[in-house]
């Protein structure tokens, strides 16, 4: 018997249209559309780690998980925010969420937005087309093979 295990996995939700103009918050939006972070979460670095990428996407800059720590840091005290979560760890930890979900990419313990397209670009050509799409066909596929039994 095969298991019940989850090859992928991944928790979508759908917010009323973006009205905020406020960067931080759009990309909070967009962490919790993700599954990145839950309803009500007060533990949003990663919304921070992610603002720090994007930011140095638009560079090209690669960074290592002490100049990521540092720069959410600095973004938190901007947003006057609690600098809770900022242990390397925890950042590592964060880090390898995004990588798992493809929005990053880690080569020689620098990360990056990966092959340093836009958030909206690696949606479409990442997430949508290898984690939903597929995840959406083998759900067709199970509905399927019910209705023939």
């Amino acid at each position: 018997m095969p298991k019940d295990n989850a090859i992928n996995e991944i928790t979508l939700r759908k917010y009323e249209k973006p009205y905020s103009t406020d960067k931080r918050q759009l990309v909070k939006k967009i962490c919790l559309s993700l599954g990145l972070l839950q309803p009500g979460d007060g533990r949003d670095i990663i919304v921070d780690i992610l603002m720090v990428l994007i930011e140095e996407q638009k560079k090209k800059n690669k960074l290592d998980s002490e100049e990521i720590r540092k720069k959410v840091e600095v973004v938190r005290k901007n947003h006057n925010l609690e600098l809770k979560g900022l242990a390397e760890s925890n950042i590592r930890r964060q880090l390898k969420r995004l990588r798992d979900l493809m929005i990053i990419e880690k080569n020689n313990n620098l990360y990056h937005l990966t092959e340093f397209e836009s958030l909206h670009e690696i949606f479409n050509n990442k997430i949508q087309k290898f984690i939903i799409d597929p995840s959406i066909q083998r759900i067709n596929d199970y509905l399927s093979e019910l209705e023939k039994q």
